[in-house]
């Protein structure tokens, strides 16, 4: 630790997919030696973090009172607690040793208030991509959901590709929700031309942090800074260390990601099967841990991985309340692999025999496909998916769609399944760009990030240094 090391807390909320992004994020800022991070986090989530992280000298861990769930009102007792938990953080350091800022996932902007009381400034940090957030504003601003049958609305200042249809306003019926889900009562994002549910919890940030990078996603990172001029950093993908090594090395996710729950199948195993398969024929299917198919679908996605000729893995969470039928494994053979419980995701994508991704497009698994040359077959379910997927299919044109919304599709059918996942593994056009996509990852963290995390220092320190603080 350099004797002028400053420090910078990094606020995460519950969940795989903001408390990785969050710790590779203290990784990030700590890299120069100039900064030290303390990443406050509920006390239940401590046993996720990888032993590297818990040992690392510029690295310190504040615990705050347990959750499962981000609270969301000032009356939760466990809220309450949390907030006096982090008082006493803040509380123990000189006035002229307080935290230089607050990097605060904007699911726990609540937070604001007690750094404020320690002039402590704060970045709001969106752990998912720039696209979603743009397409919800660009939504709102112009009236989205006043779109009518038939009617295409592009939102100026937005790639065209990106247009808003009829088709868009609709919703899906929501999946099997697991007992430990966060109970916000947001099952989807919100409607085309609503307000989006992050616009007034960024209130009184000095600029927005978001986990993606130029390479994909530029033009909506300008968009967000000139409509809420406002300064923002591209800071990612904030993936392992590991993920950016040679793209033909295999990533053990056991090491980096402590599994939540067990595998009825060794990493031997895994390996073992992939490596008799064919360069670039596994079709990888997989959802996240708190979202899948409806009950009524999953009979469906089983059907076409049945009749599919095409080699899969199928991960199948715990708490979906599925389990294939007794013949399925009669019928594929060898053909197909299905895992109940933990996958090591990160290596299935990077082995070479792995060619294309049934995904829900949530923002981690994304990025992690597009950055292995995956073609994505998008089925989103809620959230900031949706638009993630349409980045995938319209915008970067690296995947397609597993139903098909713009005629009335909201449930995904055996037949459009099978032909989603035969257009995806042959595409060659697609498998170009996509491996195009691709080499800006090949030698590791994107510069454009690189640049985006100096100038966020940069900008932080010249903060400090004018005394400029900003308050409600």
């Amino acid at each position: 630790m350099t004797a002028t090391a400053a420090e910078i807390f990094v606020v995460t909320s519950t969940g795989s997919g903001h408390l990785f992004p969050c710790t590779e994020l203290c990784r990030r800022l700590i890299s120069s030696g100039d900064f030290k991070t303390t990443l406050l986090l509920p006390s239940n989530l401590l046993s996720s973090l990888p032993s590297s992280f818990l040992h690392h000298p510029l690295l310190t861990i504040a615990q705050i009172s347990p959750s499962d769930k981000p609270p969301m009102h000032e009356s939760d007792p466990v809220q309450q607690q949390m907030g006096r938990d982090l008082e006493a953080h803040l509380s123990i350091r000189p006035a002229d040793a307080r935290p230089l800022c607050a990097i605060v996932d904007f699911q726990m902007a609540w937070t604001k208030h007690i750094f404020w009381k320690f002039n402590v400034p704060v970045i709001s940090f969106f752990t998912f991509g720039a696209s979603a957030a743009a397409m919800e504003w660009g939504a709102w601003k112009s009236e989205a959901g006043k779109i009518v049958s038939g009617e295409v609305r592009t939102i100026p200042g937005l790639p065209e590709d990106m247009c808003i249809t009829f088709a868009d306003l609709k919703r899906r019926p929501a999946g099997p929700q697991p007992a430990d889900e966060p109970a916000q009562g947001r099952r989807g994002p919100p409607k085309p031309g609503d307000r989006p549910p992050w616009v007034p919890l960024i209130e009184g940030s000095i600029g927005l942090m978001f986990n993606t990078c130029r390479d994909i996603e530029g033009p909506f990172i300008d968009y967000i800074a000139d409509q809420l001029n406002t300064p923002v950093w591209a800071v990612g993908p904030l993936l392992p260390e590991e993920y950016w090594k040679p793209s033909d090395s295999s990533v053990i996710d056991r090491k980096i990601r402590p599994p939540k729950h067990r595998s009825d199948y060794s990493l031997d195993e895994i390996i073992q099967w992939l490596d008799l398969k064919p360069r670039g024929s596994v079709l990888y299917v997989a959802f996240g841990s708190e979202v899948g198919p409806t009950a009524e679908e999953y009979p469906q996605l089983a059907g076409a991985l049945e009749d599919s000729t095409r080699p899969f893995i199928w991960v199948i969470q715990p708490g979906s309340g599925y389990l294939p039928h007794h013949g399925m494994d009669d019928k594929v053979g060898e053909r197909g692999l299905v895992i109940k419980g933990w996958a090591p995701q990160l290596l299935i994508l990077s082995h070479p025999s792995t060619g294309g991704f049934l995904s829900h497009c949530g923002w981690n698994s994304t990025v992690e496909a597009i950055g292995r040359g995956m073609l994505i077959l998008a089925w989103p379910i809620r959230g900031d998916q949706i638009y993630n997927a349409k980045l995938v299919v319209k915008h970067l044109k690296v995947g397609y769609m597993a139903l098909d919304r713009e005629c009335g599709s909201v449930l995904a059918m055996k037949e459009a399944l099978v032909e989603g996942i035969e257009k995806l593994m042959s595409d060659t056009e697609a498998r170009k760009r996509v491996a195009a996509l691709r080499t800006k990852f090949d030698c590791g963290f994107p510069p454009s990030s690189e640049s985006a995390l100096d100038s966020f220092k940069n900008f932080i320190i010249s903060q400090k240094e004018n005394h400029f603080i900003k308050m409600v």
